[in-house]
């Protein structure tokens, strides 16, 4: 029954990760940043999902297949992939829900016309790298409608790894009312989530 679930920095080996198979037929969140993804061709069939971070990996090309494994995407970021061409995007048009596209720091950025093209090729889309064709930015408000839902339980992720008020509350309890070496702590157990963050 797993709605969300994050991935990145794992290690992707011959194009899969380990484990994510159609099993997650309830997905609606998948992120995969940084796990070494030259494709998609072993994504699982994930018909619910509706937001997949790609970011920072290595894929190029074959995007047609999240049209037939993932059709009700409503958000795509493939910001820092080696996509170089409106063809291999064109794959995209598939995806009739598609609001929102990110291709930051994408070879494909540096075209000329690159924004006008993409909204051309990808009429369905409203936010190119976060902003429509007016240059407005993606407002969160819509996206909280949108994704309702998402937004919080992202929300409640975050609040797992505690946000910085929570680690200082925590750190005044520990200390038990010392201020000695308070600073010294808070950035101790700031290093310490990082690393954990890392590991996972």
């Amino acid at each position: 029954k797993v709605t969300e679930l994050v991935l990145d920095n794992c290690r992707s080996s011959n194009g899969e990760i380990e484990g994510l198979n159609d099993s997650f037929k309830e997905l609606e969140f998948l992120s995969m940043a940084n796990v070494e993804l030259t494709s998609l061709a072993k994504l699982p069939t994930l018909s619910k999902l509706r937001k997949l971070e790609l970011s920072d990996n290595i894929i190029s090309g074959g995007l047609e297949v999240l049209a037939e494994r993932c059709p009700n995407l409503t958000y795509l970021n493939l910001s820092g992939n080696k996509i170089k061409d409106l063809g291999t995007v064109e794959a995209l048009q598939n995806l009739k829900n598609l609001k929102s596209l990110d291709l930051f720091n994408c070879e494909i950025t540096n075209l000329e016309d690159y924004r006008d093209s993409i909204f051309e090729l990808l009429q369905q889309i409203t936010y190119l790298d976060g902003f429509d064709q007016e240059d407005n930015e993606a407002p969160d408000s819509e996206d909280d409608d949108d994704e309702e839902g998402d937004e919080d339980d992202d929300d409640e992720n975050e609040d797992e790894a505690g946000p910085p008020g929570e680690y200082e509350e925590e750190d005044d309890e520990d200390d038990g009312g010392s201020d000695l070496g308070e600073g010294e702590e808070e950035e101790e157990v700031g290093l310490s989530y990082l690393m954990k963050e890392e590991i996972q």
